[in-house]
């Protein structure tokens, strides 16, 4: 099978989730013997260099970046609000992408053309003109509902406002767009179950995010009472749920566990977090192992008030078989128990009371992660997950 996969941000390097799941789906299609062509947006929220990357990956994918521009632009927003388009879609249309297309599937076939997001249905029309090829959407979010939770939780109104209606419009392209793809596969069954509720009517089905096994490091030594939590700052959820917590969970969390500490890491650390002064806890930026520095800590901590799909590097802490506390937000998709290989607290006293528990409860805890690891190496193998998607792609 020959698969086009189009992203709307580099896949490689796999350094945050989004691209950990579409780096481990194209890994888990070359591995099954199937033929894979590349093609990611790179912008400057998401830079990347083909030439710095590994050679035999980009010979294995036929690797090609294409620039965008994905800064905020005040007239195309203002244009925007006034067709009452949206404008989260309309920033992924560029003409540059639209011409490589074109060439491309002149000079090429294709069997499908797996589309990362819904952002890129854009180019539904041009693909259409010159491939043959059947459509699917690997949908990692129901994107609508990540800016619909997000506007619950602003509480500026006037961004709120905004916030709202971008909401809005983005919900209207994304149900009317779902319905031009041959078959939708978003990461979990909740999603599925949204978009067949609200009128899709195209195959569909959830099909999880694969993981690539990580090398647990068994050299490291882990730092008592201290929780981390690691993922990109330039997603709204992430910020919003980091702020939460600090603001509402740790002084409750502290009280109940003064040795306490806490460790913040990611991409694109907003300056108010890296300003930030406050006892036992530390911020990070980007971390060069992402897997070193979560062994070296106790428990991980993910508060999202919101969110959609499935958030990765939960799974990537379970497959090392790291103790995860989570919203139901942040854990919504993965397969998960409570209390048997996740924690779940959705309120600051539920949160300060389960990394106490955790933290002083060290069999509890090693429980958990046990139970987690087990998990995600039963349900979340790579290759396993990539050949139930080309079973899928077969079926259309």
């Amino acid at each position: 099978m020959k698969i086009l996969q189009l992203c709307y941000k580099p896949p490689y390097p796999p350094i945050d989730g989004g691209s950990m799941g579409m780096h481990s789906l194209t890994i888990g299609l070359l591995n099954n013997n199937h033929k894979v062509k590349v093609i990611a947006f790179n912008s400057y929220k998401h830079p990347c260099r083909v030439e710095d990357l590994p050679k035999d990956y980009v010979e294995n994918t036929g690797f090609e970046t294409i620039p965008i521009d994905l800064k905020a632009n005040a007239l195309d927003a203002i244009i925007c609000l006034l067709k009452n388009k949206s404008y989260i879609a309309h920033r992924f249309f560029n003409k540059e992408m639209s011409n490589k297309l074109k060439n491309l599937l002149r000079e090429e076939e294709f069997d499908f053309i797996q589309f990362e997001s819904v952002f890129l249905a854009s180019y539904i029309p041009i693909i259409k003109k010159y491939s043959n090829a059947k459509l699917v959407l690997r949908a990692p979010n129901v994107e609508h509902l990540i800016w619909e939770r997000t506007a619950q939780n602003t509480k500026n109104p006037i961004k709120k406002l905004y916030i709202k209606h971008l909401a809005t419009t983005l919900k209207d392209f994304e149900l009317r767009e779902i319905n031009n793809f041959d078959g939708v596969y978003p990461v979990t069954k909740v999603d599925e179950d949204y978009f067949i509720q609200n009128g899709l009517n195209k195959p569909c089905k959830g099909v999880p995010v694969g993981i690539e096994k990580a090398d647990i490091i068994d050299d490291q030594e882990v730092e008592e009472n201290s929780i981390f939590h690691i993922g990109s700052m330039n997603w709204i959820p992430n910020e919003q749920g980091i702020k939460w917590f600090i603001d509402e969970v740790w002084d409750l969390a502290k009280a109940k566990t003064p040795e306490l500490k806490a460790y913040f890491a990611g991409r694109a650390m907003p300056n108010w977090l890296l300003d930030l002064e406050k006892k036992d806890i530390f911020i990070y930026g980007e971390v060069p192992d992402s897997v070193r520095f979560m062994t070296s800590k106790n428990i991980m901590v993910t508060p999202l008030l919101s969110g959609s799909g499935i958030r990765i590097k939960i799974i990537e802490a379970m497959s090392i078989g790291k103790c995860v506390i989570a919203t139901s937000i942040a854990a919504e998709g993965i397969l998960y128990e409570n209390e048997k290989n996740i924690v779940i607290a959705n309120s600051p006293e539920e949160f300060a009371l389960a990394i106490d528990k955790c933290l002083r409860d060290k069999e509890f805890s090693a429980i958990i992660g046990r139970n987690a690891y087990q998990l995600i190496k039963e349900k979340y193998n790579t290759n396993s997950i990539a050949n139930e998607l080309v079973d899928l792609y077969t079926e259309l």
